[in-house]
């Protein structure tokens, strides 16, 4: 969608036939059009301290390795905001939006970068809401791309 199409849907909204999908470029753009409307223009990127993990490539597993200990996967999780560890097996966040087009629309940019970095989340979508579970299914565990999953996710928002 580029940034016309994008100011469309802004003024006419989803009953004017317009289609909520970005690509992963305007979903990480940290200006203009997109990036505003996405919640990442300059005024929240000042406002943020962006976690080093973002700045990481997951990592493929081919298995073999152990997942993540109890300590290990406490100290990675400092450096998420708002994710949880559940059963040291996963890591879950609940985004809310305030209606169902925006909560779908960060549902596909969640994709993109799931995409981007081969690494994929269980994604659940209600009204305004957006569960996002992370683990790495070869060792059915916590890795450190897990962390870093989480951290593209959350700079995406």
């Amino acid at each position: 969608m580029d940034s016309g199409s994008l100011r469309d849907y802004k003024a006419n909204g989803p009953e004017k036939g317009a289609v909520a999908s970005v690509s992963l470029a305007e979903v990480t753009a940290p200006c203009g059009d997109a990036g505003r409307y996405l919640g990442c223009g300059p005024a929240r990127i000042r406002s943020r301290t962006v976690s080093e993990l973002s700045s990481k490539e997951c990592v493929p597993c081919r298995g073999g390795v152990p997942p993540l200990p109890p300590d290990q996967t406490a100290e990675l999780l400092k450096q998420i905001e708002g994710w949880s560890v559940e059963n040291n097996h996963h890591i879950a966040k609940t985004y809310e939006f305030p209606d169902f087009v925006q909560a779908l629309a960060f549902v596909n940019q969640v994709g993109a970068i799931a995409e981007e970095q081969s690494h994929h989340p269980d994604i659940y979508l209600t009204w305004g809401k957006v569960r996002v579970d992370i683990w790495t299914h070869k060792i059915d565990g916590l890795t450190e791309s897990d962390f870093i999953l989480a951290a593209k996710i959350d700079a995406a928002k």
